[in-house]
């Protein structure tokens, strides 16, 4: 049994923010809200109603990351307009970082990092250095594109029983839960990622990507309200680890609350050992932590009497052996564009490929949303038809052929037969224009792998989407799977369940699974970092148009596919196709409408909705449950004048927002 560390957390390190405290007391004394200064750089700031600035962070009103509760869906909010670099993530501060970087001249793969470290500490449910990521990276001087693999890895003595029991003889599962349990921790791969793409790409040194994360763990940050829900979600499971209860539960173990302020000392020497070492982080002291709170076996003294933890079986060796991969992006020709995503072992790359080229086989332009405002107008019956049906049947082939190609391989020649033009037109044919296929079969390839199953993928992601200043792009998604990950905190951030994205069960009547665990192995994800370049047919490809991704687990596939169709199909602007109503289909007979959308009446189970009876009407399950994108999206532009401008959006879902330069 291992023992349990002394918490760095004291109680008196978390305390009401005082910025807000500062603003409500400067309104009370009879004089207007704070502004300030008026500033003539107006880059990385946001625009005010009254026609000024508010820098992000600076507590004065108009502030957006002043914490408020979350929202299923935010009014009001159109496209923003800059003109050399934007960057466009899930939370302010984040932004605010990446753009600063950009500011400085540091190139998109430095904002990446400073991003990511931000995010780290600010939605820690989300993403972190206990996470992995998946990002392309596009360099315009030499108009190349990479991607790369910062997957979690099985750790080397992983078996494929693994999350279905605990051993050969306590064929039970494990406590108290797969996901709970030390085994579902994957080997943490952003760190190594983000230095790979960094060394390759980046402008400022490593170490300078850091300042703003480290100063806002030491100094504190509020808490915003998806973090907020996120705790009181999670209270319960968080009790089992005694740095995850001093650090986001009060000490009557309530949950801490909206707006208070964070101090996170443990993640700014973390970070600090970071900045100076990437290498830090996969051995020494960091690495020995992470090892002894995966293999814990004792939760901890708030969790309920009696409460056992199955220890996972990663060593210190695992850490020290993990590496990041460059790998080949895919790419499909679309209309008069070329998208390219993300290969295995994301699915998400091949998914959104296999669905556009599907639909290459239809005029989609016909089926333009109707009334379209803000929020993208109200998707036609058709349009939603007819995209759900060709997503049925992409991750038909998704769920049965594609795992972690170093250990499966892909059927036939790999992507090129998935994303052959005469396999998917063969594919667009089996779509009926008056009924939905309800559950799709796998397309034919020779030489398939036997039978898999889909596993569950949480949604503890987000994406980020930059462009900087010579032109360079990332699109870069990251997570630790489900919300608050493992529930384990370790040196001020949470450690990934990753490894439940593998099926349970290694094998069924067809033989063995492809996406069951094996040692040193990627879990198979649908992560959909996408980038979108213009290419008119029979053309090489040319600039980008487009810079596009989102968090969503399974759904991501869903919300990337209707984003890039939102700007090629249907000319919605960079804000009006994230915000669209998001819709689409797995591989089952249930067809889901966004709920939260203004635009669709969910009363009565949306049965005085026009939408939603006409799918009925057409054979879909039709489910209206609300749906938590967090789509983040960069279009380049022209003007009448023949001005380049870059355009964004950020999902009204999530708290996100567009950061950039001056406008044209």
């Amino acid at each position: 049994m291992q023992a349990l560390r002394p918490s760095p957390f004291p109680s008196t390190a978390v305390a009401t923010a005082t910025t807000l405290v500062l603003a409500l007391a400067l309104t009370g004394c009879g004089g207007s809200d704070p502004v300030e200064p008026a500033a003539a750089d107006t880059a990385c700031r946001v625009s005010t109603s009254s026609g000024g600035s508010v820098t992000v962070g600076s507590g004065v009103a108009g502030d957006p990351a002043l914490p408020e509760p979350s929202s299923g869906f935010r009014l009001g909010g159109a496209a923003v307009r800059s003109g050399q670099y934007m960057v466009v993530t899930a939370n302010p501060l984040a932004s605010k970082a990446g753009c600063e970087v950009l500011r400085q001249g540091g190139s998109a793969a430095d904002a990446a990092v400073a991003v990511q470290m931000v995010l780290g500490l600010v939605e820690p449910q989300s993403s972190g250095l206990g996470g992995g990521t998946f990002a392309l990276h596009y360099r315009a001087a030499t108009r190349t594109l990479q991607s790369y693999d910062g997957r979690e890895t099985a750790p080397a003595a992983a078996t494929e029983n693994d999350l279905r029991w605990i051993s050969a003889t306590q064929q039970t599962l494990p406590l108290p839960s797969a996901r709970a349990s030390g085994r579902s921790i994957g080997t943490p791969g952003t760190v190594s990622m983000l230095k790979l793409m960094h060394d390759d790409h980046g402008r400022l040194a490593w170490s300078a990507n850091f300042a703003d994360a480290v100063a806002l763990a030491r100094n504190g940050f509020a808490i915003s309200g998806r973090l907020a829900d996120a705790i009181v979600l999670n209270r319960d499971n968080l009790l089992r680890d005694p740095d995850a209860v001093a650090y986001f539960l009060n000490p009557d173990l309530s949950p801490r609350a909206l707006g208070t302020r964070l101090v996170n000392e443990p993640y700014a020497q973390t970070l600090s050992a970071i900045a100076a070492d990437s290498r830090a982080f996969y051995s020494g002291p960091i690495a020995e932590d992470i090892v002894q709170e995966i293999r814990r076996t004792a939760a901890g003294p708030a969790a309920t009497s009696g409460a056992v933890l199955t220890p996972g079986v990663t060593t210190v060796a695992d850490l020290a052996a993990y590496t990041s991969v460059r790998r080949e992006p895919v790419c499909i020709a679309y209309r008069s564009t070329e998208v390219c995503g993300m290969g295995p072992p994301s699915s998400g790359g091949i998914a959104v490929a296999q669905t556009l080229g599907i639909l290459q086989n239809f005029d989609l332009a016909a089926q333009r949303p109707t009334a379209v405002d803000l929020y993208g107008g109200r998707p036609t019956v058709m349009g939603v038809h007819l995209i759900s049906e060709a997503q049925r049947l992409a991750y038909a082939d998704r769920n049965q052929y594609v795992a972690d190609t170093d250990f499966v391989p892909l059927p036939g020649s790999g992507v090129a037969s998935l994303l052959d033009a005469g396999y998917l037109r063969q594919r667009a044919g089996l779509i009926s224009m008056t009924r939905s296929l309800g559950t799709a079969a796998p397309g034919a390839i020779a030489g398939a792998a036997p039978a898999t199953s889909s596993s569950n993928e949480g949604r503890g992601t987000t994406h980020v989407s930059i462009i900087d200043a010579a032109g360079n792009v990332v699109v870069m998604t990251t997570t630790i799977e489900s919300s608050m990950g493992s529930y384990r905190f370790v040196r001020g951030f949470l450690l990934n369940n990753e490894l439940t994205d593998f099926s349970p069960t290694p094998s069924d009547l067809s033989g063995p699974v492809a996406n069951r665990v094996q040692p040193n192995k990627r879990p198979r994800s649908s992560m959909a970092p996408t980038i979108v370049f213009q290419r008119p047919a029979g053309g090489p490809r040319g600039e980008v148009l487009m810079a596009t991704g989102s968090p969503g687990g399974a759904a991501i596939i869903q919300f990337v596919t209707k984003t890039v169709v939102g700007v090629v199909d249907w000319g919605l602007d960079a804000q009006q196709a994230t915000s669209l109503m998001n819709f689409g289909a797995a591989n089952s007979p249930t067809t889901g409408l966004g709920g939260e959308h203004p635009n669709l009446n969910v009363a009565n189970n949306g049965n005085d909705d026009s939408l939603v009876t006409g799918l009925r009407a057409l054979g879909h399950t039709v489910s209206v449950a609300a749906q938590s994108s967090g789509v983040s999206t960069i279009v380049r532009r022209t003007d009448t004048t023949g001005r380049r401008f870059l355009e964004g959006g950020a999902d009204p879902r999530r708290e996100g927002l567009v950061l950039g330069d001056a406008a044209p």
